[in-house]
């Protein structure tokens, strides 16, 4: 039988403002000798980054709040243990929960992990109180977590609210299972993605709700870890509702591993800034993705009121968007997206299905079928721009079709679609196609 290891008992003290870290992580070691559960019971416990190990249920029980420190003494520079050398991928900061080389860990319970987000994120009023704008960060913030290679990994039924940074980042991990968790962040936060799935392979993620101003999920191949473990595979996304002012999942854009064998199916999406959107950017190859049973909305936000040019925000509306083009800046081929499948997505959006490679790399093999699209307008601002960043054609003015493809090869779309307020099929039309090969339209004005 496991035996229990209560952190009070090894001196924590639940006063919200007692930094706990060594006496949490003795309980932790402890238990890590023969294996056991680490209770966190009822209570405030602050802590500096805590370490995991192989072999511990660490239980949140219900009443339970473990508060992320904000002080960069606290936290622990895992960035520094490797190089990388792209900063959009931004390592810096540190993190709070952190395990590396383990095995068999589990993160459970009905309490609540907290990032303190809501002290980093603050208004200014500088855009005139413009409620959509992404709010300013102060100066250090730590990820929620960073899991690196740990096999058997379970994340069950907590709430993790106010992630400062990235909230559960995994890397290079296998057979993970995150079920019926809740992410409750800030929807005008920067980076503070829910769920990142890093070169990891055999991964589950059902039942959840994720509430983030950055991506929902994303699923992803970071430099640094895609040297270390490879390619990114086999990932479940089921069951799942995802608000985000970004993409509900996003694949990519950090590109430097392989990232195949994707399935996501019955989620609803909830006024994101994007729907489904695959990046390649960086070399690899993206294949075997398959996209069943998805409804909700899609919008295009803001960063302010602007007369004279488009709002740059993360996306315009669009409820299915795949993407092969050059980063910005670089002109070698930024990879291959093939094997894509997507079928009875049912959504509200502000912008085209957008479907565009290049001469230099085409799109192979996307099947779009038993859809159901509303063009109408949602949000404050107008339409009429296409968003590809991070790229060299980045942000810029286009009609919204229903369906815009450039440089496939290999297209099926069948469908319907119908135009609502502020759009019109006689302006913009049902679909646009450049370079396109071994097409096959039959999409329907309902």
């Amino acid at each position: 039988m496991s035996k229990n290891y209560i952190i009070t008992e090894f001196g924590a003290i639940p006063d919200g403002v007692t930094n706990n870290a060594k006496a949490i992580q003795r309980a932790i070691d402890e238990a890590a000798v023969t294996g056991g559960t680490v209770i966190v019971p009822a209570g405030q416990f602050l802590s500096g980054t805590i370490v995991l190990k192989s072999k511990i249920n660490f239980h949140l029980e219900a009443g339970a709040v473990l508060i992320s420190s904000l002080k960069e003494e606290d936290i622990l520079d895992f960035a520094s243990l490797f190089e990388d050398d792209n900063r959009e991928t931004g390592w810096d900061g540190g993190c709070f929960l952190f395990a590396c080389h383990q095995e068999n860990i589990t993160i459970s319970g009905e309490g609540t992990i907290y990032g303190q987000g809501d002290k980093v994120f603050f208004d200014d009023d500088t855009d005139g109180g413009f409620h959509e704008s992404p709010k300013n960060v102060t100066a250090f913030r730590p990820r929620t977590t960073f899991f690196e290679d740990v096999t058997n990994l379970t994340i069950k039924d907590i709430t993790i609210k106010d992630a400062a940074f990235w909230t559960l980042h995994m890397a290079g991990c296998n057979h993970v299972l995150v079920s019926n968790i809740k992410i409750l962040n800030d929807l005008r936060g920067a980076n503070n993605d829910g769920i990142d799935p890093d070169t990891c392979k055999d991964v589950i993620i059902t039942g959840c709700i994720v509430k983030t101003g950055d991506d929902a999920i994303v699923i992803k191949s970071t430099k640094p870890m895609a040297e270390k473990y490879g390619s990114c595979e086999n990932v479940v996304i089921s069951n799942c509702i995802l608000y985000s002012h970004d993409s509900a999942l996003k694949i990519g854009t950090e590109t430097h591993g392989d990232i195949r064998n994707v399935v996501l199916s019955d989620c609803i999406v909830k006024d994101c800034s994007r729907g489904i959107g695959i990046w390649v950017r960086d070399g690899a190859t993206i294949e075997d993705i398959h996209i069943h049973n998805v409804t909700g909305s899609v919008r295009k936000y803001a960063d302010a009121m602007r007369e004279d040019g488009p709002a740059m925000w993360w996306g315009n509306g669009e409820p299915i968007f795949v993407n092969a083009t050059n980063r910005k800046g670089k002109v070698n081929s930024p990879g291959k997206i093939r094997n894509v499948t997507f079928d009875h997505i049912y959504m509200k959006a502000e912008s085209s299905i957008f479907v565009g490679g290049e001469d230099y790399s085409k799109i192979e093999n996307v099947r779009i079928t038993d859809i159901d699209i509303t063009l109408m307008k949602q949000g404050t601002q107008d339409s009429g721009y296409f968003d590809e960043q991070p790229s060299n054609r980045n942000v810029y003015p286009h009609k919204i079709s229903a369906v815009y493809l450039r440089y496939v090869d290999g297209i099926q779309v069948h469908g319907r679609v119908k135009f609502g307020e502020g759009y019109s099929l006689e302006e913009n039309g049902l679909y646009e196609m450049i370079g396109c090969t071994g097409d096959e339209i039959a999409l329907k004005e309902k």
